[in-house]
């Protein structure tokens, strides 16, 4: 763990997360044909990044106690959640929510840590059917619903 390459994003996703908090007020409060606005997810994400970060920030404090030496890189685990984020992206419009979100987190849980299918599947179909059904049904939002084809 490198203590200033960890306070340097912690200070940069805490910007990040203001400017997306301060964007969210931006955008108009309603939109046509749903009950969240469009201000909502932004917002909410840029909190959550924000609050995480300043835990981060907090964290670098304490690296010194628990860690002693440094972990090497995962640049292959990096490379692999970067293209399927891009992949996730390119297929979101066209697969649907639901089928690209539980693939893409698969394919991110397997990266991290090879093994335990069963738990990662079980995770990312409950993550992706929970949001779709919390988004869509009870906040009576949007999403790319199913492919036509499904």
């Amino acid at each position: 763990m490198s203590i200033k390459f960890d306070r340097a994003a912690a200070i940069l996703f805490l910007t990040v997360g203001a400017l997306f908090m301060y964007g969210s007020m931006q955008i108009a409060e309603t939109s046509y044909g749903s009950v969240v606005g469009p201000n909502i997810f932004p917002f909410f994400l840029g909190a959550v990044l924000f609050l995480l970060s300043l835990r981060l920030f907090y964290e670098t404090f304490h690296y010194q106690k628990k860690y002693g030496e440094k972990e090497p890189l995962q640049v292959k685990v990096f490379v692999i959640i970067f293209l399927s984020a891009l992949l996730y992206i390119a297929a979101l419009e066209t697969i649907g929510y639901v089928i690209t979100t539980f693939v893409f987190l698969l394919v991110c849980f397997q990266a991290m840590e090879r093994g335990n299918w069963l738990k990662s599947i079980m995770i990312s179909a409950c993550f992706s059917g929970g949001i779709y059904y919390l988004f869509v049904v009870v906040l009576k939002g949007t999403l790319p619903s199913f492919p036509v084809w499904f």
